[in-house]
């Protein structure tokens, strides 16, 4: 593995962090209850990780990050991502996931039948469930059957998978449930 560095931007619901190397990006690390929670969560998945500032293309992907966060139209689709750790099958759940426009959702098994694996949204699930790149590839787009928010790894869980849709504006009034 090539030098990953990282940095930290500012957002409307916290530091977020960006992990970078050669190929792209690593990682998108959601904000943690504070700043230090985030710099230490990513410090342990990338041991010898770097901070830095970044260069100009992760400064354009945190700045794209940033306007997606204050519920502006913003396209992350120019990001590019270190998948070379990705599992096959990850990435192409990653690849469906990234045509998921803001303010749109479906569910795991409509991912599931877009890949032509009709039977597989739990491992869809799984495969979102390991996402290394939150809002970038945004797994927060993707619900449980009958709209349910089913899972969510980051902190805050399924409250900040909530809270994300409702900047993006696909919470319209509350539909989306909190419990399976």
């Amino acid at each position: 593995m090539s030098a990953i560095s990282f940095s930290l931007f500012d957002s409307t619901i916290g530091r977020f962090s960006i992990a970078w190397g050669v190929r792209g990006i690593f990682a998108v690390q959601l904000p943690q209850p504070g700043e230090r929670e985030t710099r230490d969560r990513l410090i342990r998945r990338f041991p010898g990780v770097r901070e830095m500032s970044p260069p100009p293309e992760i400064q354009r992907a945190g700045e794209a990050i940033q306007a997606l966060l204050r519920g502006e139209p913003s396209d992350l689709s120019f990001i590019e991502l270190d998948l070379s750790s990705v599992p096959a099958f990850h990435r192409q759940v990653y690849a469906v996931a990234r045509t998921i426009p803001p303010g749109t959702t479906i569910t795991y098994g409509d991912l599931a039948k877009q890949l032509g694996e009709a039977g597989l949204a739990r491992t869809v699930g799984q495969a979102l469930g390991r996402n290394p790149f939150a809002l970038v590839v945004p797994c927060h787009r993707i619900l449980a059957a009958k709209g349910k928010l089913g899972g969510f790894s980051a902190s805050g869980g399924v409250r900040m998978k909530q809270q994300l849709l409702r900047i993006e504006g696909a919470d319209r009034g509350g539909e989306l449930s909190l419990f399976d």
